[in-house]
């Protein structure tokens, strides 16, 4: 074949290819439109608009001429689609009724999902419970960067008979990822949001002090602002308990590592020895302690004496309480801000910078727990002055009782904490 004869065909072929890669970005774009009924709270004929939109913007590619006018026109017109669709993720994101024997929202009950404005920040908050005059419940969800938003709402759905639970994004994470600087974030930070989160709760409560429960990195925020400001908290109850984070992360590592060598894991004793111990500093932070971390877990995971966990991950990603955005920033405020934060937390041993705390104090700790070592939750609970100090022992769980053991965790709050602390 001559030169002459070869353009042609070569433009051609050429030409196609890019029909062919116009048309998949195309459906690439359309994809969060599938996501909109069963994740989202959009209203169906809303998607349903959505999707015809998409469908005709697909299309378009095969009737406008000439044929790149079609490609783009394609590609512009599944792009703003998706966009649309993204925004009114966003704009109908809600939490749920809580409802009677009827179906119909419960009278006196409260289920609300709101922007608070805290210390100069729009955060996000979810206000639940079956009777609005129930006292206030603050939980503080793991990470940093982490949220348990929904994940907590199935898993912890007895609170709400006895109390109102929030549930707060953290800045950083979920529905508040873009709250503040990532970058510039501090611990300190936290602890004054949520100072100013449990102030405007009080007021609006009418309460003169609300109970506190913190999971994993929460337990360790619950601890600094308990320590800071006694005075607003009825009890504080520690989940995952984190104590000296340097020295837990070193145990992990340690029992990852002999894991490995036990299992004749080459790879990974040669991935973990050439890291080294914690703490690290780098940006690679959170892939050097999931390469210990999901070890743990793993682990705990196999262990048939814990209560196999819920899909927390899936309760999230598929909650009405995240739009389309939020549910991308629940996985990013798990890399951008551990990344940040986490680093600053290696200094913290709360045996001796929390020696002593004016509230009452409740450990709910798993039996099985590798990922915060109940050792330390031990030690530090043998130094601790508090007005009142228990230790409550979660049989069949891990790193989080109050998702492997959701009902007992409720009723032990209600029956115990609740009881003990309203005399």
């Amino acid at each position: 074949m001559s030169e002459n004869k070869k353009s042609p065909v070569l433009a051609r072929i050429g030409f196609f290819l890019l029909q062919l890669l116009a048309g998949l970005l195309s459906l690439v774009f359309c994809l969060p439109l599938l996501l909109l009924p069963k994740t989202t709270a959009v209203p169906v004929p809303l998607w349903i608009l959505f999707f015809i939109a998409g469908l005709c913007a697909l299309s378009i590619q095969f009737w406008w001429k000439p044929a790149w006018k079609g490609m783009s026109g394609s590609l512009a017109g599944t792009l703003l689609v998706t966009m649309l669709a993204v925004l009114a993720s966003q704009a109908f994101a809600m939490t749920p009724p809580i409802t009677g024997a009827d179906g119909k929202p419960l009278p006196g009950s409260i289920a609300s999902l709101e922007k608070v404005t805290l210390n100069g920040s729009q955060q996000w908050i979810s206000i639940r419970g079956k009777d609005a005059a129930n006292p206030v419940l603050l939980f503080l969800a793991g990470g940093p960067g982490g949220s348990d938003m929904a994940s907590a709402r199935f898993a912890l759905s007895g609170l709400e008979d006895h109390f109102v639970v929030v549930q707060w994004d953290q800045p950083g994470s979920g529905k508040s990822f873009d709250a503040v600087n990532r970058s510039k974030i501090t611990v300190d930070r936290y602890i004054e949001d949520g100072h100013a989160l449990v102030l405007q709760l009080r007021e609006r409560f009418k309460q003169e002090k609300i109970y506190l429960v913190g999971e994993s990195w929460g337990s360790a925020l619950g601890i600094m602002l308990v320590q800071r400001y006694p005075e607003l908290f009825r009890a504080f109850t520690g989940t995952g308990q984190m104590v000296a984070f340097t020295e837990n992360d070193q145990i992990c590592y340690d029992f990852a590592l002999q894991l490995a060598r036990e299992r004749g894991d080459t790879a990974q004793v040669t991935k973990l020895t050439a890291q080294g111990l914690p703490p690290y500093y780098d940006k690679n932070i959170v892939w050097e302690q999931s390469a210990y971390l999901m070890e743990t877990f793993d682990y705990m995971n196999a262990n048939p004496e814990i209560n196999h966990l819920n899909n927390s991950t899936w309760d999230d990603l598929a909650a009405p309480e995240y739009g389309l955005y939020d549910k991308v920033n629940w996985f990013r405020g798990l890399l951008d801000t551990m990344t940040v934060v986490y680093p600053q937390l290696w200094e913290i041993d709360f045996r001796t910078q929390a020696a002593k705390l004016d509230v009452p104090v409740y450990f709910f700790l798993g039996r099985y727990d590798v990922n915060a070592p109940v050792k330390l939750a031990e030690e530090y609970f043998n130094v601790l002055e508090a007005p009142h100090k228990e230790i409550v022992w979660f049989e069949h769980s891990g790193h989080t009782p109050w998702a492997a053991e959701g009902d007992r965790f409720a009723k032990v709050m209600a029956e115990k904490v609740l009881v003990e602390t309203q005399k």
